[in-house]
């Protein structure tokens, strides 16, 4: 391994701890030195890639927010009608954000409880709306389209947190199920 392989190695396992901590189920509970020890390394190795706490945080929000897009990207790069993108969509989404709860905290819930991502969840925002924006094939005007994205994004960024916090009690296929319902149905909502 070069230097800069290790270098990557520790960063990479500073984000993997940090996620943890990020979204822990009690909530966030990160600073420095949980952060090195969940990683099995020491406060030098921190700070040679993160100035400071806020920043790591920051970076631990963008890496995960960056794993969603990519997973919705490709989960829907592969197939031809609406249904089964909002079901590949849907379905990757589940995954990574249900089956690993502690990516859903860091990206739905630790905005709401951690000062250094009081911006971020909305800075992430846009690029969930592009994603549902590009899929609404059935939805003529543009102004309806991104009206519709943007309620679709906000629709089940709240569905999600219920369903991480157990605020929304269903079994995961009622939940996911209702999810690529309303997915679906936006799609629809411009021939109406």
């Amino acid at each position: 391994m070069t230097l800069e392989d290790r270098r990557e190695a520790r960063r990479n396992s500073l984000l993997r701890a940090g996620v943890a901590l990020l979204g822990a189920p009690d909530g966030p509970a990160v600073n420095v030195r949980a952060v090195c020890r969940a990683a099995a390394l020491t406060e030098r190795y921190f700070y040679e890639s993160f100035r400071d706490r806020d920043e790591f945080v920051r970076s631990v929000y963008t890496t995960v927010g960056n794993q969603a897009q990519a997973a919705l990207v490709e989960a829907v790069a592969s197939t031809e009608t609406a249904r089964q993108r909002a079901e590949a969509a849907v379905g990757a989404f589940v995954k990574l954000m249900v089956d690993d709860p502690a990516m859903g905290r860091v990206l739905l819930l630790a905005p709401l409880s951690e000062p250094a991502l009081s911006r971020r969840g909305i800075d992430l925002m846009p690029g969930f709306v592009a994603l549902v924006h590009d899929q609404l094939s059935a939805v003529d005007d543009e102004v309806e389209k991104q009206l519709v994205a943007v309620g679709v994004v906000g629709a089940l960024t709240t569905l999600f947190i219920g369903y991480l916090d157990g605020t929304v009690a269903a079994s995961r296929e009622q939940f996911v199920a209702h999810c690529v319902t309303l997915v679906v149905e936006a799609n629809k909502a411009g021939h109406e």
